[in-house]
């Protein structure tokens, strides 16, 4: 599969994974950033984005995309952010092909099986009568009531894209991400460890990364190093940026 990418500046390659339901776009400030250094590749995951949709959304799938991609583009030794679901696809990919990989960023996701904690946000987004609307705000309006918090419905509505005939339609593969949504949140699996330099960083009013998790990541990514940003959630990232590239630049360089 060909990913849609964004390439950002030159140097050494670094590739980001945006998170579930997120796009490339959600990377734009900080891909620039990035690139005063490195060889940016902000990537749109499969079934999100303006990357190809397909009848499965896999975590094995979506590490074979990444892997196809760096053999696409001929890279060597990159390394990788990955936050959420990409947090994922990053560890998974690591642990499979750690000789591809320079230095891993994982931020707020922990290996371990998660439980299902975007029902609402599905139901939101069903509540939505794409046929019916007119504007982004009555599609807001729509999602209200499943998804009160304003910022996460922007976030959510990013997603939809305005067609030339004026009509509505959403970007990611709203099907295949609801039918395989038990593949996104479960656990990594690995035999072997990533030996080389991890940072992982957790905000510090996030719940997805927990005290218990960090022996999972001492057993898989034993050369880690845990970063908490205060006073951010879980779009650490988005909420912290210049703490966020700082703490990422000082690990890169």
């Amino acid at each position: 599969m060909q990913l849609h990418y964004k390439q950002y500046g030159q140097g050494q390659p670094l590739l980001i994974l945006h998170g579930f339901m997120g796009s490339l776009d959600n990377w734009h400030t900080l891909g620039t950033q990035f690139g005063n250094s490195h060889s940016v590749f902000a990537i749109d995951q499969r079934n999100h984005g303006k990357s190809p949709h397909s009848d499965k959304h896999t975590l094995a799938l979506m590490v074979h995309d990444v892997k196809q991609f760096i053999e696409t583009h001929q890279l060597e030794k990159v390394s990788i952010i990955g936050h959420s679901m990409g947090g994922k696809v990053a560890m998974q990919f690591a642990l499979d092909y750690p000789y591809l990989v320079n230095k891993l960023i994982v931020v707020d996701i922990s290996p371990r099986q998660y439980k299902r904690g975007h029902d609402d946000v599905f139901k939101a987004i069903f509540a939505v009568e794409l046929a019916q609307i007119e504007s982004r705000k009555q599609a807001e309006q729509m999602m209200e009531m499943h998804v009160p918090d304003f910022g996460t419905r922007q976030f959510l509505l990013k997603n939809l894209d305005r067609r030339e005939d004026g009509s509505y339609a959403w970007k990611m593969n709203l099907k295949i991400l609801h039918a395989d949504y038990e593949e996104i949140i479960r656990a990594i699996i690995s035999e072997t460890s990533f030996p080389n330099p991890t940072l992982v960083i957790k905000g510090g009013n996030s719940r997805y990364i927990l005290d218990d998790d960090l022996l999972d990541f001492n057993q898989l990514f034993p050369n880690n190093t845990v970063v908490t940003i205060p006073n951010a959630g879980h779009w650490v990232h988005a909420e912290a940026p210049q703490l966020f590239f700082e703490a990422v630049n000082n690990f890169l360089i």
